[in-house]
C-alpha cells in the first residue's frame, strides 16, 4: 500500500471525504453479535452513548456538530454491498463455513437500518447518543468511535503544513516499524489487530495492517476489522462484548435473576456459536465472582479474553480455575486486549507459554500511536479513551462493573446495587489509557 499520507492531508479539499466508507468496516465481533440479538432480541429498545473519558481533551471544540452529523448521515445511507454479502455467506470464520444464517443475510440485505441518533455538546464534549431497536443500535458503537477518533485526526492535521506532515509520518512510520521489528520472529507469537474503534484513521490502520502482513507472516493470526479482512484476504478476528451481558442484567426481574444472567447470555451464545468463538469474557460485573459461580459446562469453553484486569494475574486465575475443574490449560486459549503495547506483547508471551494459547489483541497503540511524532512537540495526536456503552434496555439503565473501578459504567446507584448483587468491590485499577 502505496500512500502519500502528508500529500493527502494537505490537499484535503473535497467536499465529503468519507471516513466509513463501507458497513463491513466494523469489528467483526459486532456482525457476530448482531446476529444474535436478531435472533434472539429483535423487539428490545436499547440507547447507547459515545463517551471520552480522556476529559483534559475538549472535543467539542475541535469536532465540529455539524461536520460530525455529515458523516454519521452518509453512514446512514451506506448499504450491505452484494459481493460483501456473498462472501460473509461463503468465507469460512473460526473454522465454520457457513456461519451466518441465510435468512440474517437476506434480512442485512434488505431490512437492516442504523438508528436514530442526536449530536450535542456537554462540559466542552461532543455527546453522541443512539436509540431505537437494539438491531438499528448496536452497530453505531464501532461506526461512532471511529468517526470521532478520525475526526480528532483531521482537525489535527489541519493545524499542520505540508513540511510538517511529512515529518509527522516519517516519525509514526519509523515507531510503527521499530515495534513491528521487535515481534519479527518470535516463536509462537499469535497477534490479533484490534485497532479499528480509535485509529488514526481508515488509511492508516489499512497502511499497519499491511506492514503487520509483510513484517509478521504468520504472526499475524488477523484482523478484527471486518472489511480490511474482506479486502486483503485476511483472517477476520473477534467474537462478543460486554453489551450482551450488560443487556441481559438490565433485563432481570430480581436480584437472582441479575445473577444468573451473566450465564444466561453464555447459554445463548451457544445455542448460535461454537468451537474457538466460545470465548469468555468474565469481567462486565467482575472475574473473580464470574469464576466461582461460573456452573461446570462453562469451563468446557474454549478460551477467555482478560480485559479489564492485569492479564498477568487474569491469566493465573484462569488457568488456576480451570486446573481446579480438572480441564488441560494448555488446550484452552487466553487473549490479552486491554491496552497493550509491543512491551507487553511480549512478556505475556514468555510467560504465558507452555500453560496456555495466549494470543494478543494489539489495539490503540498499534493504529493510533503517534505520541511524540508531532513536529511541534504538542500532544494533538495522542489517543483518548473513547468509548460507546449501553445506557437503558427497555428504559431501565445498564450497567458495568468491570475489574478496573475507573471503567465503572451507569448511575450510581445502580452501580452499588450490582456491587452488593455481584458480591464485588470498588477496587481502583490501573489509569485508563485507551
Amino acid at each position: 500500500m502505496n500512500v502519500n499520507f502528508a500529500e493527502r492531508a494537505h490537499n484535503h479539499n473535497w467536499k465529503l471525504d468519507p471516513i466509513v466508507r463501507s458497513l463491513l468496516d466494523t469489528d467483526f465481533y459486532k456482525l457476530l453479535m448482531l446476529q444474535f440479538i436478531w435472533k434472539n432480541f429483535s423487539g428490545i429498545h436499547v440507547t447507547s452513548e459515545v463517551t471520552n473519558r480522556t476529559v483534559a481533551v475538549r472535543l467539542a471544540e475541535h469536532i465540529p456538530a455539524a461536520a460530525l452529523v455529515e458523516q454519521m448521515e452518509h453512514v446512514r445511507g451506506l448499504r450491505f454491498r452484494r459481493s460483501e454479502l456473498i462472501w460473509l455467506a461463503g468465507n469460512t470464520f473460526y473454522g465454520t463455513r457457513s456461519i451466518f444464517e441465510p435468512a440474517f443475510l437476506e434480512w442485512l440485505e434488505q431490512d437492516f437500518r442504523l438508528s436514530d441518533y442526536d449530536v450535542t455538546e456537554r462540559d466542552g464534549q461532543i455527546v453522541l447518543r443512539f436509540s431505537g431497536l437494539w438491531t438499528e443500535v448496536t452497530m453505531w458503537e464501532i461506526y461512532g468511535l471511529a468517526l470521532v477518533s478520525e475526526m480528532k485526526t483531521r482537525a489535527a492535521l489541519s493545524t499542520l503544513n505540508e513540511m510538517e506532515l511529512d515529518v509527522l509520518y516519517a516519525r509514526a512510520k519509523t515507531k510503527l516499524w521499530d515495534k513491528i521489528e521487535r515481534l519479527r520472529g518470535v516463536e509462537g507469537l499469535s497477534i490479533s489487530e484490534f485497532g479499528t474503534r480509535r485509529r488514526h484513521s481508515f488509511l492508516w490502520q489499512e497502511y499497519v495492517v499491511e506492514a503487520m502482513r509483510g513484517a509478521l507472516g504468520k504472526g499475524l493470526a488477523g484482523t478484527s476489522n471486518t472489511f480490511l479482512a474482506y479486502k486483503h484476504d485476511l483472517e477476520a478476528m473477534g467474537t462478543n462484548a460486554h453489551e450482551l451481558p450488560m443487556a441481559l442484567a438490565a433485563l432481570a426481574n430480581s436480584d437472582e435473576e441479575l445473577r444468573a444472567s451473566q450465564y444466561r447470555v453464555l447459554e445463548l451464545w451457544q445455542k448460535s456459536y461454537g468451537g474457538e468463538l466460545l470465548i469468555l469474557l468474565p469481567d462486565t460485573f467482575g472475574t473473580t465472582q464470574f469464576l466461582e459461580g461460573a456452573p461446570e459446562w462453562v469451563a468446557d469453553w474454549t478460551g477467555q479474553r482478560c480485559d479489564s484486569k492485569d492479564p498477568f494475574v487474569a491469566g493465573d486465575e484462569y488457568i488456576a480455575w480451570l486446573l481446579k475443574r480438572g480441564r488441560d490449560a494448555r488446550r484452552k486459549r487466553l487473549i490479552a486486549s486491554d491496552g497493550l503495547d509491543v512491551e507487553d506483547i511480549l512478556r505475556l508471551h514468555e510467560y504465558f507459554a507452555g500453560r496456555i494459547r495466549f494470543s494478543a489483541g494489539w489495539g490503540t497503540l498499534v493504529t493510533n500511536d503517534f505520541r511524540g511524532c508531532h513536529p511541534r512537540g504538542k500532544h494533538d495526536f495522542e489517543p483518548i479513551s473513547l468509548v460507546c456503552k449501553l445506557m437503558t434496555v427497555e428504559g431501565r439503565p445498564a450497567v458495568k462493573l468491570s475489574d478496573n473501578a475507573r471503567k465503572a459504567t451507569g448511575l450510581p446507584s445502580e452501580v452499588e446495587r450490582y456491587r452488593r448483587v455481584f458480591g464485588t468491590m470498588a477496587v481502583d485499577g490501573a489509569a485508563v489509557v485507551v
